[in-house]
C-alpha cells in the first residue's frame, strides 16, 4: 500500500479489464519514473476517445463515423456477416486478409454466470440486417469457450429457423502445437474439422 494519490493510481490502474496488482504498479511507476512520459497526451487521448469514438450503427464496431469504414466499403460482399464478440474480434479477423465480407459485433457472449443473457447483446440488429434476405451466409465466429459456444448454439437455432445459411469456423490444433499438449476438446475439434488432403 502506498500513500494517496500514488495508491489511488495504482487503484485505477487495477479496474482496468486483464490488469492485475502488480501490473498496475509497474505501469503506476513507469509513468511516475519516465521523466519524458507525456502524461497530459495520455489525458488529451482518453478524453478524445470518450468523445469522438461510437459504435457503428450498423454493425456495433468501433469508429469516430456514424458508420464504420468496414461497412462504408462498397467492395465487401454484402451477402457475408461474420458475427463476432467484440471489436478486438475484428482487428483479428481483419489481419488475416482471409474475409471479404460484413461484420456484426455482438457486444459480448451469452454467460448466465456473469447475468448476461441474449437480450443483452446484439442480436435484434442482426436479425434486422438480415430482413431483406440479401445476406446468403452468416459466419459465427464467436470465442471456442462455454459462453462462445453457448452463444454460437443459440445464434444457430435463430438463424437456421429463419432459414438464414449458417457456419461456424473451424477450430482444432494451432499451428507450432504438440498433440501432447492438446486438452480433450481441442483435439475433438480437430478431428471434426478435419479435410481431405488432396
Amino acid at each position: 500500500m502506498y500513500d494517496g494519490i500514488v495508491q489511488d493510481l495504482i487503484d485505477e490502474f487495477g479496474r482496468l479489464p486483464g490488469i492485475g496488482p502488480k501490473s498496475a504498479q509497474r505501469i503506476a511507476f513507469h509513468i511516475l519514473q519516465t521523466q519524458n512520459f507525456d502524461v497530459s497526451r495520455l489525458a488529451e487521448l482518453l478524453s478524445e476517445v470518450r468523445e469522438k469514438v461510437r459504435f457503428c450503427e450498423v454493425c456495433g464496431n468501433i469508429t469516430e463515423e456514424t458508420r464504420c469504414s468496414i461497412c462504408r466499403d462498397p467492395r465487401r460482399d454484402q451477402a457475408l456477416i461474420c458475427v463476432v464478440e467484440e471489436p478486438k474480434d475484428v482487428v483479428a479477423i481483419e489481419r488475416t486478409r482471409q474475409f471479404r465480407g460484413l461484420y456484426h459485433v455482438l457486444g459480448g457472449a451469452i454467460s448466465p454466470i456473469d447475468g448476461v443473457g441474449p437480450d443483452d447483446l446484439s442480436i435484434p440488429a442482426l436479425m434486422r440486417r438480415l430482413g431483406d434476405g440479401e445476406v446468403k451466409e452468416v459466419i459465427l465466429a464467436t470465442d471456442p469457450n462455454l459462453e462462445g459456444e453457448a452463444t454460437a448454439a443459440y445464434l444457430s437455432r435463430l438463424l437456421t429457423a429463419i432459414d438464414v445459411p449458417v457456419s461456424r469456423l473451424a477450430s482444432g490444433l494451432p499451428v507450432g502445437g504438440d498433440l501432447e499438449f492438446a486438452d480433450e476438446v481441442t483435439l475433438g475439434r480437430a478431428f471434426e474439422g478435419r479435410r481431405q488432403v488432396e
